[in-house]
């Protein structure tokens, strides 16, 4: 334990900097003991509440990821042991989960089992519309109603699924290992999505269309960007010859690049000034053995195309211009392989860029046919469009848009940035 002891707020701000850092490891290695995700979930839940009441008084351990780790093995070492799981549980469904020292500070250093588990969670026996949801709560720590806004479904709807995926997970007794290179291809889809569901789910309340096209840079991002990169590398390592995974790499380390905290501020209008070079270089190089391991007729594929798109941008840090005609290339090389709402909406910006505001304004209107329901809940729509009414000399038509978008932004931070932008129009 530490010299003294921390006081209630110490031991709360420690627990708190654990799980961000280690929630998804010391689940997975919970999970990977027992195959049971449900019951390491609730042990380390338990483990957590334990610190809460224990770090307090006697301080917060030099280690608290082994203290926690210990603590959550004895919790699953007890309920293996209980009469109600050993009577709701067949006796040789799985085996008791090898625990040693008891020792809250006596855990070892422990291996990283988020692979395995992400892969697990990519199993064919699991739905197919679950697999990146359950790999975004189990391995990242997201909650049930974050991942369903980020895929718009309802929060309850979204639990509910998660549950089941658990238990599937549990009775179809899955193995927590790295499958063979013949089974790799069908379940790494599934993880790529992920760890990009964790760089989109920040971006998901700002003006922005998501990852493709910039990050708000937000004091809330940054943990989970750092988590997105540090994953994405490690997917990338293990496989070593899949260009997309390269490719998200590259994505996280662009979107990283860019500094947290204060006000929001836009892509476009942040300074190139304060952004990574040592990122942008490992994002530019991630990018590059990408696009070298892309052979004969298969093109570049929705990572890399949006990892170009950040390339383009980060790009601005060296030459103080963006190469808007680069990005109308790329964004309509992107909604050919994979397109989305925010990459349609992405690629109108640009093209009101080169085009002029009336081309632009025609293609979000053709985009609102196409989409109408989606349009009009989807708040860089609105931004966009706002943007593109006030280039085109119609200021009441911006302040339209911009009253529908501050309505339709969940993030405070955004919402100040455009009610900034709408008394502009205003006066």
């Amino acid at each position: 334990m530490t010299g003294t002891p921390d006081d209630d707020g110490g031991a709360r701000a420690a627990a708190e900097l654990a799980a961000r850092a280690s929630y998804g490891r010391l689940l997975a290695i919970l999970a990977s003991g027992t195959g049971d995700v449900l019951l390491a979930e609730d042990a380390l839940a338990d483990a957590f509440e334990q610190a809460l009441r224990h770090w307090p008084a006697d301080g917060v351990p030099e280690r608290p990821e082994a203290w926690l780790l210990t603590v959550a093995r004895n919790r699953q070492r007890d309920e293996w042991k209980s009469a109600r799981h050993r009577l709701s549980t067949p006796l040789d469904s799985l085996p008791e989960p090898a625990m040693n020292d008891s020792s809250p500070s006596a855990a070892p250093d422990f291996p990283d089992r988020r692979l395995p588990l992400m892969l697990v969670c990519a199993h064919p026996a699991i739905a197919e519309d679950i697999r990146a949801p359950l790999m975004l709560q189990t391995v990242l720590g997201f909650d049930a109603a974050q991942i369903a806004a980020a895929f718009a479904v309802p929060a309850a709807t979204m639990a509910q699924r998660l549950v089941r995926a658990k238990r599937r997970i549990r009775d179809a007794r899955i193995p927590f290992e790295l499958p063979g290179p013949e089974v790799l291809p069908e379940r790494l889809p599934p993880v790529l999505e992920a760890v990009y569901g964790c760089l989109a789910i920040p971006a998901v309340s700002s003006s922005d269309s998501g990852p493709a096209v910039s990050d708000d840079g937000g004091a809330g991002s940054r943990p989970s960007l750092t988590e997105g990169l540090f994953l994405a590398e490690l997917v990338a390592g293990s496989l070593e010859t899949e260009p997309e995974a390269w490719a998200l790499a590259a994505l996280a380390a662009f979107l990283l690049s860019r500094p947290t905290g204060g006000s929001y501020v836009p892509l476009e209008e942040q300074d190139p000034r304060g952004w990574n070079a040592v990122l942008i270089g490992r994002g530019e190089e991630y990018l590059r053995r990408a696009s070298s391991l892309v052979t004969g007729p298969r093109g570049p594929g929705r990572f890399q195309l949006e990892a170009a798109i950040q390339a383009v941008h980060a790009e601005r840090y060296r030459t103080g211009r963006t190469d808007w005609a680069a990005l109308g290339t790329l964004y309509a090389a992107l909604n050919r392989v994979a397109p989305t709402l925010g990459s349609l909406v992405a690629e109108a910006a640009v093209i009101g860029r080169l085009d002029g505001p009336l081309a632009g304004l025609g293609r979000l209107d053709g985009i609102a046919t196409a989409h109408p329901e989606n349009c009009e809940r989807f708040q860089p729509y609105f931004a966009a469009r706002a943007d593109l009414l006030a280039s085109a000399g119609d200021p009441a038509g911006a302040a339209d848009c911009l009253r529908t978008a501050i309505e339709l932004s969940p993030d405070a931070r955004v919402r100040t940035y455009l009610q900034g932008k709408l008394r502009g129009t205003e006066e």
